[in-house]
């Protein structure tokens, strides 16, 4: 227990660590930003989009890159932080009074530990509502005739027809992309704005040529009265553009978890498989045992310095590090997609090996 107790040096080692941490965390955030702003510059005058419509759009989506950007800054700032104590000697005077190198890693991914546990509140809550916030102003942007509203989902105007649906749903066929509409209503309206008829659907699919409605319930109103029929499935003829619709589908990574469940839910009780969203939760399910893997593989960098080369150079292999890792993720969660390996294990496997890679580092040189 005594091992676990908090001393000064964690002080000393968590106070250099946490200010590199946010002083890079601010640059690396401010720097996207910046860039996503230079970029709907461009869009503004259409369709209204004004300089001011491109602030509010980068600021909502500030959280979510806060998010995104923290693993980075947490591994650059963590070898800086280390490496500011070894330029002064005071690393080395750690390591002379006897503090093994893992007792000192510790201390480092100790204060990102705690950080983690706010950047994924983070992006449980605001980066989610900011990035839905943004996606309808986008939406808006690319057509006037359809809208996010809340938690009412997305709605649309088609001629005398008003369309609701509740959820839309990224999906992947083996040729391309798509996205599914669900639970579906159509208003259709008649001249002077009276309710002439009613449809639900629980899905609505663009085959490539047209809209398709599946399990389909109609409602009719005329002077005899109200007439119901169900059907399987049927032909919808809409104007709806699904390449626009598209755009109004928030990216599974983006979502947070309790949406990415439900959605995964949905497609489960259908019969079909999660596909993204599956893959997107345990990203973010795996994400603090993630970052908090990658920074301490990357501690031995900054402990090099003592012995040879420069700072600059162990940030540099601490990044080849970071990169490897990344490519290494991406590969096996495609690999785990092809061959039918589970989400969990494809997301888990690339941290258990650098984790297994960091334990014989430090047994052998700690």
């Amino acid at each position: 227990m005594d091992a676990l107790r908090i001393k000064r040096v964690d002080w000393l080692v968590g106070a250099s660590v946490l200010g590199a941490v946010l002083m890079v965390w601010l640059v690396l955030t401010g720097l996207d930003a910046v860039m996503q702003f230079v970029r709907q510059l461009t869009q503004v005058g259409k369709n209204g989009y004004t300089v001011t419509g491109a602030m509010v759009y980068v600021l909502v989506t500030v959280p979510r890159r806060l998010y995104e950007m923290f693993g980075n800054a947490a591994l650059i700032g963590g070898l800086m932080g280390l490496g500011g104590l070894a330029g002064s000697g005071e690393l080395t005077a750690l390591r002379a009074c006897g503090l093994s190198k893992l007792r000192i890693a510790g201390s480092a991914v100790g204060v990102v530990a705690v950080l983690i546990a706010g950047v994924v509140v983070l992006g449980e809550t605001a980066a989610p509502w900011g990035d839905q916030r943004a996606q309808a102003m986008q939406l808006k942007l690319k057509a006037n005739n359809i809208g996010m509203a809340g938690n009412t989902g997305l709605w649309a105007r088609d001629g005398e027809r008003i369309i609701n649906a509740k959820a839309a749903l990224a999906r992947q066929t083996a040729t391309h992309a798509s996205v599914q509409l669900a639970d579906v209503r159509v208003f259709t309206l008649t001249p002077d704005g009276q309710l002439a008829r009613f449809d639900w659907a629980r899905t609505a699919e663009h085959d490539g040529r047209s809209w398709v409605l599946g399990e389909v319930r109609s409602t009719t109103l005329d002077e005899q009265g109200v007439h119901s029929t169900t059907r399987a499935s049927e032909r919808w003829d809409s104007g709806l553009d699904p390449r626009i619709l598209e755009q109004s589908v928030i990216h599974p990574e983006y979502l947070p978890m309790r949406d990415l469940r439900r959605n995964m839910a949905y497609l489960e009780a259908n019969g079909e498989s999660p596909g993204v969203y599956a893959l997107a939760f345990w990203a973010r399910a795996l994400y603090p045992v993630n970052v908090l893997v990658l920074v301490l593989c990357a501690m031995p960098f900054a402990f090099g310095a003592l012995r040879s080369g420069g700072l600059g150079k162990r940030i540099f292999l601490g990044m080849l590090l970071a990169i490897g890792w990344y490519f290494l993720q991406k590969a096996m969660v495609s690999f785990g997609t092809v061959y039918g390996i589970p989400p969990m294990l494809a997301n888990l496997l690339p941290s258990v090996l650098l984790a297994l890679a960091a334990w014989l580092y430090f047994r052998r040189f700690a």
